[in-house]
């Protein structure tokens, strides 16, 4: 499922970005690499209360990284992860869409810092492995850019793991077949042709539900079982559609979503939106990497994005949608109808409670109403995003 992004405000004019996109490249290649004997820092990490970074670092981390590390500074229940960057993209852009030497032994400590405070590893095939959530964070929100990436680091032996330490094998294969459908439509390129009505993935879904239940049910409603013949029909569609088998090693994995973020810098869609709105293309996007967290585990899980307050009129009311049993992707994806997020109270009222004092710590230190995307597993609660509204 594609996730369909709310309409970003526009961003305050800046200076006109360079005529061409080559010609930045070019003027930021010396920029983009470290000075002799020093190492230059690409990755910075946040959890535990702790960060590398803060919330006047847009520059660096973009707007998203910024804000996550200063909410984990202010002590609010954020998943560990770490931010490769905007010098990452400009080094990417100036080398011929290659990384700088030290990237990957420094994201292998940004995802050993995960797995030391989550207390599993990723790719785990015998415990509780790692999963991760990949997302693009310019300095600006920025429609056009990569849609996220959910349940990173699955493959045909982490999800017996995961669905064995779990002891949820529904949940693990739900979690397995839309890591497939995100990345194959993100990362690989698995979309509608010239001349197709509908997204591939979407088509193998409902002919799935047609041919099994005769009629249209909606996701959650399908059975573990379900769920892994879902799986081998869309590997065999990724196999189909790009002529090679879908990754299986969570580093690749890894590498390719981090490498779709930076391409996505690029895309038509975000071109026209710089150029529109005066953004430099010099700016770059940074990569944020986080450890999952997850609203699909059953009903005392689900996920959702609100407003501290009503974005039409400014009343003081907490504004928003949310899911029960759901991934945040399903809350803005249009496959559920949601509810209101004040009938949380009623269905979660402890993790209700403690996100309106999460709503009104956020006010208070970023003076601003802010727009926020959560997450509840199992009755706890973890904040995932927050900009000003």
């Amino acid at each position: 499922m594609a996730t369909k992004k709310k309409a970003a405000k526009p961003a305050a004019k800046k200076s006109a970005p360079s005529a061409a996109s080559k010609t930045a490249a070019k003027k930021s290649t010396a920029a983009a690499k470290a000075p002799a004997g020093k190492k230059t820092k690409y990755v910075y990490t946040w959890g535990a209360g702790k960060a590398d970074g803060n919330g006047t670092m847009k520059a660096l981390l973009g707007g998203k990284g910024a804000n996550l590390a200063e909410m984990t500074r202010i002590g609010l229940p954020v998943p560990p992860g770490f931010t490769a960057t905007t010098e990452v993209c400009t080094y990417y852009y100036a080398n011929r869409k290659s990384y700088p030497a030290e990237l990957q032994g420094q994201m292998e400590a940004g995802v050993r810092n995960m797995e030391k405070i989550m207390g599993c590893k990723f790719g785990d095939a015998k415990g509780m492995p790692l999963l991760v959530a990949v997302r693009s964070g310019a300095r600006d929100s920025m429609p056009g850019m990569m849609d996220t990436i959910l349940n990173l680091g699955l493959n045909d032996q982490t999800v017996l793991s995961l669905s064995a330490a779990t002891k949820n094998e529904r949940f693990a294969w739900d979690c397995y077949r839309r890591f497939i459908q995100m990345y194959g439509d993100v990362v690989l390129g698995v979309q509608k042709t010239e001349g197709e009505d509908h997204e591939p993935f979407e088509v193998v879904i409902e002919t799935f539900k047609h041919d099994t239940y005769g009629k249209d049910i909606i996701d959650s409603d399908l059975t573990a079982d379900d769920q892994k013949e879902l799986v081998k029909r869309f590997k065999a569609l990724v196999k189909e559609r790009t002529g090679k088998g879908f990754p299986n090693d969570p580093w690749e994995q890894l590498r390719g979503a981090a490498g779709a973020v930076f391409s996505s810098w690029m895309n038509d869609r975000a071109i026209v939106y710089r150029r529109k709105y005066g953004i430099p293309a010099e700016w770059g996007t940074a990569v944020n990497v986080q450890a999952m967290v997850y609203g699909n585990t059953g009903e005392t899980s689900g996920s959702g994005v609100a407003f501290t307050r009503n974005p039409a009129n400014g009343a003081n009311e907490f504004y928003g949608e949310f899911l029960m049993n759901a991934q945040g992707e399903d809350v803005v994806a249009g496959v559920r109808t949601p509810e209101p997020v004040i009938n949380m109270k009623k269905a979660m009222p402890k993790s209700y409670a403690e996100l309106m004092k999460v709503r009104s710590i956020l006010e208070k230190h970023f003076k601003d109403v802010q727009d926020v995307e959560f997450t509840v597993q199992e009755g706890k609660l973890f904040m995932l995003q927050t900009r000003n509204g």
